[in-house]
């Protein structure tokens, strides 16, 4: 059972971790380190038994990886095609596509790699290998952490429910993406009224260059009209970013009530990063995410990670720079080693 020791002291450390800050990136890697450590330990024990079941189970896992990398960039590549025939062709919205041709380009050059063993081939399949392996991991680790995270409890009480705007349709109208948040901050707002006194509303969201009116605006007349009390709702209306949403609602938050606590609503797709923001934010509160379109998550969540990684980009670019070096001395080993 030893095996399992570095996985089950990493898995404790995430568990006390979750509890004295939720909203950390870290957790989410630390958690992946502890599954990535009980696997090992698990094929570590089959492989020590001498047992054929270690060689079937090996052959399976290498079988399914390889199925699932191309069950993925089919996936990715359809839903590419469905948000540019449904969203547009914006940079944003061709990331599903862009995604499903990176993996199709690093199994090319980990293959070449592998088959005509030259110097630079070696150097270049075992940079793009290892940099695809780090992405991905932390990918899996993002995706995983992102759902576990939606599913802890907020607090029972709060004195604020703050709603982070989205683009509007027309200048004026809010779209479905937004109307699922404030649809969710409905109903996060009556829970919560039910176990004491009612919180602040606030929406959140300054005017475009293409729109009529602010976000916030036009999201209080959106609730108003559906029967939330108008007397509940304040409007913070000088933001563009998810940045500026969170700290112009911090500063109405905190000039009303320094100790105050809040419940922050977006989309399920981007629930995390919000939280992450909100805590480098210095912000009072947990996120909580309202559902969102099938086709459009993909893409989103992709886009929400991305961001993550330049967010954290000193640790990122520091680690990427050490695979690139790793296939460079690839490289050199190849083209000297022999000599």
């Amino acid at each position: 059972m030893l095996v399992y020791a570095p996985a089950a002291l990493l898995f404790l450390v995430f568990c006390v971790r979750v509890v004295r800050e939720r909203r950390k990136f870290s957790n989410a890697v630390i958690l992946g380190l502890a599954a990535l450590f009980g696997l090992a330990g698990w094929l570590f024990q089959l492989v020590r038994s001498g047992s054929a079941s270690g060689e079937a189970v090996a052959w399976t896992l290498l079988v399914l990886g390889s199925l699932s990398i191309l069950v993925l960039t089919c996936l990715l590549f359809l839903n590419g095609l469905q948000m540019v025939r449904k969203e547009g062709r914006s940079p944003a919205n061709l990331l599903s596509l862009l995604a499903a041709l990176c993996i199709v380009a690093v199994v090319a050059l980990v293959v070449a790699a592998v088959f005509l063993r030259t110097p630079v081939w070696v150097g270049v399949g075992t940079a793009a290998g290892g940099l695809a392996v780090y992405l991905s991991f932390l990918f899996l680790c993002f995706v995983c952490y992102a759902f576990l995270y939606e599913r802890l409890r907020v607090h029972r009480k709060a004195d604020y429910v703050v709603v982070l705007g989205s683009g509007l349709i027309g200048g004026s109208k809010v779209p479905p993406l937004l109307a699922s948040r404030l649809k969710r901050a409905q109903s996060v707002h009556a829970r919560l009224a039910e176990r004491g006194e009612a919180p602040v509303l606030i929406t959140s969201g300054g005017q475009g260059p293409d729109e009529d009116l602010p976000e916030s605006h036009a999201m209080a007349d959106y609730l108003i009209d559906r029967g939330f009390p108008a007397a509940l709702i304040e409007r913070e209306d000088r933001s563009t970013t998810t940045d500026e949403n969170l700290q112009y609602s911090k500063a109405i938050m905190e000039k009303a009530r320094p100790e105050y606590r809040c419940v922050i609503v977006t989309n399920n797709y981007h629930a995390f990063r919000a939280a992450v923001t909100a805590r480098r934010t210095g912000i009072n509160g947990h996120v909580v995410g309202s559902p969102t379109a099938a086709y459009f998550w993909p893409t989103a969540t992709i886009r929400e990670f991305t961001a993550l990684l330049v967010a954290y980009r000193r640790t990122n670019l520091a680690i990427c720079l050490l695979l690139v070096l790793g296939g460079v001395a690839a490289w050199w080993a190849q083209q000297y080693g022999s000599g």
